[in-house]
């Protein structure tokens, strides 16, 4: 089967007979998604989600950076560093600067005297600061050499060709258990960032490393490139703060709003973060920055994450709940 049905221009699209709400909706998602580094898209492709459901797509194939910012800073060098050179860490659903005070305090902060990031002796943080470190270190069997390393990847270590694709149903369509956040990742942010599930922070915590996220709660890996574990302000700063602001799409089609802190909103959500409403319909909410959660899991059925353009989505042959770490995304065949 031909992934690619539809690669027209927008405007053909009646034409073709498709279907007027969907040519409406793909307008929409070029607006949605106007600030994402787009290599490819928005297409409507057939599509075969998690729970077996053949439907209609849609696809779009990003370069994993955004466009209005640079990504990092993560890691401090020196135990002496402010806030404004390393980035974050959750703990206990709080948002920590990881700063040199930071890094000097972490025995005190987990209770446990193993922990030493800096030579007492200079004051230098261990740092990954090279491709073959940031392998060694971002993955859940941690190399012993890098054990006590603040770890950072930077986006010059991911090919300057990587590109990712999502295959998102245009349609939710109803799943017989929620389906965990691991493997697809949460959704896309309206920038062509990927939404991911939670940080294996126990993992990266058993190594005695950090993992740091930037300021808007991104990093890096070379499987995905950027990608965040937790929707800040950098994903509404400039919305109206009179209205709610979708952030996302997430991988069951269903959208992903902002955070809130209204009691009456959050008494609502269930398991997967997500509630009805009279305005927006069933919807997302993301968690809290700090929580290490954009979403608990996902209500209907997901599409496909993968590496590279032009490939057939088929969920049912992707499996959901790797191991700590995160696993790499099928490619694009």
């Amino acid at each position: 089967m031909k992934h690619f049905i539809y690669a027209l221009p927008l405007a053909a699209l009646p034409a073709l007979g498709v279907a007027h709400e969907y040519s409406d909706r793909l307008h929409d998602l070029s607006h949605f998604f106007e600030t994402a580094n787009i290599v490819a898209g928005h297409t409507i492709v057939e599509c075969t989600l998690s729970g077996g459901a053949e439907t209609s797509c849609f696809s779009i194939t990003v370069k994993p950076e955004p466009t209005s910012y640079e990504p990092g800073p993560w890691c401090p060098t020196s135990v002496n560093d402010t806030a404004d050179a390393g980035g974050i860490w959750f703990k206990d659903g709080e948002v920590l600067d990881v700063d040199g005070a930071f890094i000097t305090k972490l025995a005190e902060l987990y209770n446990d005297d193993n922990w030493k990031l800096f030579d007492e002796a200079t004051g230098q943080v261990r740092v990954t600061d090279t491709l073959e470190s940031c392998l060694a270190a971002a993955r859940p069997n941690v190399d012993p050499e890098y054990q006590n390393h603040c770890v950072q990847c930077l986006l010059e270590y991911v090919d300057e060709d990587h590109t990712m694709t999502y295959v998102i149903p245009l349609e939710p369509q109803p799943s017989e258990a929620p389906v965990p956040t691991q493997q697809a990742g949460s959704g896309v942010a309206l920038n062509g960032i990927r939404l991911d599930g939670p940080a294996p922070v126990d993992a990266i915590l058993s190594a005695y490393t950090i993992a740091a996220f930037d300021d808007c709660g991104g990093h890096v890996n070379e499987h995905v490139g950027y990608h965040y574990h937790a929707v800040t302000d950098c994903l509404t700063d400039g919305a109206s703060a009179e209205t709610d602001t979708q952030v996302g799409i997430a991988m069951d089609g269903y959208p992903i709003y902002e955070a809130s802190d209204d009691p009456a909103v959050l008494a609502q959500l269930d398991a997967c973060h997500g509630y009805t409403d009279d305005v927006l319909g069933y919807h997302y909410r993301a968690g809290a920055p700090g929580g290490n959660l954009i979403v608990g899991c996902l209500t209907a059925q997901v599409g496909c994450v993968m590496e590279g353009e032009g490939g057939t989505c088929d969920a049912t042959a992707v499996r959901h709940g790797p191991p700590p770490g995160g696993a790499r995304p099928p490619r694009a065949e």
